[in-house]
């Protein structure tokens, strides 16, 4: 078998399918991990030397939900009550 186009004939199962965390085509099926996320690992996967990586997906990108009802209980005072 030679490197070239006969090899690529034999190429027909698939090595990664979707996330149920991140949604990305990065699940490893053999080894039933995220290439992109780290699922089902419990924290996130992420490295210092993936810069733009961790732009695409700090806080802020999504819809911050939760971040936008702590800042409007802030802003009204009743989080500063002990």
């Amino acid at each position: 078998m030679t490197k070239g186009t006969q090899a690529k004939g034999k190429r027909h199962t698939k090595i990664h399918t979707m996330c149920a965390r991140c949604g990305k085509h990065s699940f490893h099926c053999q080894k039933k991990t995220c290439s992109s996320c780290g699922f089902p690992a419990a924290t996130l996967r992420k490295y210092n030397w993936a810069v733009k990586s961790l732009r695409r997906r700090t806080t802020g990108t999504g819809r911050c939900a939760h971040l936008k009802e702590v800042q409007r209980r802030f802003n009204a005072g009743t989080l500063l009550k002990h």
